[in-house]
């Protein structure tokens, strides 16, 4: 059995790369630091998903925090939260919805713990009004494999505060967190769908919508011509119609199986994308959809993932500023229909400009475009990197939390604060992604790892 037959303990979204890794669950805050302290490194983890290596640690120990999901405290007047890490999104809504409180931000899917949403800053369709999620965290314990415990604030430790958000859970274990929901009194959303043709309607229906509260596209990249760039902008906001608060049914449809390398190919996906963006039989639709839908319209899948074949997917997204916006989506739109790969989960959006408390966050004012692609070395590798080439040509970045391929040059050009947050660093705490960013550009040096922890 070779290594890329085996099938890992553990393992990111995207299913690339494939790394071997113990696994040491922590059941209570006081689990951590180890009794046994293990010198190859450690690295707390969630639900895995994040698509490339910043939840992995190739030889190393990663430290599920997934039992750690207990609810703390709730005050039902002001809608604060407090609960441990390893709390998903999802747990967080089947108690909160019932009780009128939403999310303040959320990412595409609510399969993703409190702890992961704070390292790797999560946002959502609301950034341009609500920022990262870093912005509704009151503060939150941070224990550190020394055994100190430090309580960080925006007004007390700022700096170890600001280290975490976005931090890459690299800075220690997140024990608590304390979040600032929002009221709601309703699961409906007040939906418009708008088909748009090309990059200058997207970005002028983006304009004419900067007072509502959730926006995104869904973009073709698979059309050339005429039909280059066309999609779909979907927008909404919660209803101010009360109607009944319920908890949310458990998804019952499972991905059967992995399909196999060619299906997902440019002639299916090309299909698939012509019939989504004519399935709306006018330019204009308004409605009202339940949040689910609206939020989450994969998360009625389980195991979604598995269409993209054994190999698994790489994902890229990026945000460039808008000085550089339109021509930069341009021409990375034109490089992917000319690559013959295909994806159809292709989302497309702007960012605002409320400032995020993390040192390492991702957004920006300006456009962000994400994709998924099957990987199929010969042809995604190649276009990954060219595609991140083109994203510093246009002063954009990629995020880490979606990253596979990004060359330890490429990411010290986008975050050139990362050396800062290496001294906040855990010296017992890395991932295969930051060893990969910051030390040679591989992350197979188990001497690189090494120094990295006690330079």
């Amino acid at each position: 059995m070779t290594a890329s037959d085996r099938k890992p303990a553990f393992e990111s979204w995207g299913r690339y790369p494939v790394y071997d890794a113990a696994l040491l669950p922590l059941n209570w805050a006081g689990d951590f630091p180890p009794a046994n302290m293990v010198p190859s490194g450690m690295l707390p983890v969630g639900l895995g998903r994040s698509y490339g290596d910043v939840c992995l640690l190739r030889d190393g120990t990663l430290l599920p925090t997934t039992a750690m999901d207990r609810l703390l405290h709730f005050d039902p007047v002001t809608g604060v939260l407090t609960c441990e890490s390893g709390v998903s999104l999802a747990s967080i809504l089947d108690f909160a919805v019932p009780l009128g409180w939403f999310l303040p931000v959320t990412p595409g899917t609510k399969y993703v713990t409190v702890g992961g949403s704070i390292a790797n800053d999560i946002h959502g369709k609301n950034h341009h009004i609500a920022g990262t999620f870093g912005c509704h965290v009151r503060r939150f314990e941070l224990v550190r494999s020394d055994g100190s415990r430090t309580l960080c604030s925006p007004i007390e430790n700022e700096d170890w505060f600001s280290a975490t958000i976005g931090g890459l859970g690299l800075t220690g274990l997140i024990a608590w967190a304390e979040i600032q929901l929002k009221p709601i009194v309703s699961r409906l959303i007040t939906y418009e769908g708008i088909q748009f043709h090309g990059i200058d309607e997207f970005l002028a229906l983006s304009r004419a919508s900067q007072g509502i509260e959730y926006t995104v596209s869904w973009v073709d990249c698979t059309s050339q011509g005429k039909n280059f760039a066309r999609g779909i902008f979907m927008q909404g906001d919660h209803s101010h119609d009360a109607s009944p608060l319920t908890r949310s049914p458990e998804p019952k449809l499972v991905f059967p199986m992995e399909l196999p390398g060619f299906a997902l190919n440019s002639a299916t996906v090309g299909a698939f994308n012509a019939l989504y963006f004519n399935k709306q039989m006018k330019k204009r639709v308004r409605t009202r959809i339940d949040y689910e839908p609206f939020f989450y319209p994969l998360d009625k899948v389980l195991h979604w993932n598995r269409m993209y074949g054994k190999r698994g997917l790489l994902q890229f997204q990026y945000a460039i500023p808008w000085q550089h916006a339109r021509e930069g989506t341009e021409a990375i739109l034109k490089a992917v229909a000319a690559s013959g790969l295909a994806s159809f989960l292709a989302v497309l959006k702007v960012f605002g400009d409320v400032k995020s408390p993390g040192l390492m966050s991702f957004p920006q004012p300006g456009v962000t475009l994400a994709l998924d692609f099957p990987i199929k070395p010969d042809v995604s590798f190649p276009l990954f990197d060219r595609l991140a080439s083109m994203t510093r040509e246009f002063g954009g970045r990629l995020y880490p939390a979606k990253d596979a391929r990004m060359t330890a040059d490429q990411f010290q050009t986008f975050y050139p604060q990362w050396q800062k947050l290496e001294r906040y660093r855990d010296p017992m705490i890395s991932s295969s992604f930051w060893e990969r960013v910051t030390i040679d550009g591989t992350g197979d040096s188990q001497q690189g790892r090494l120094s990295i922890h006690h330079r």
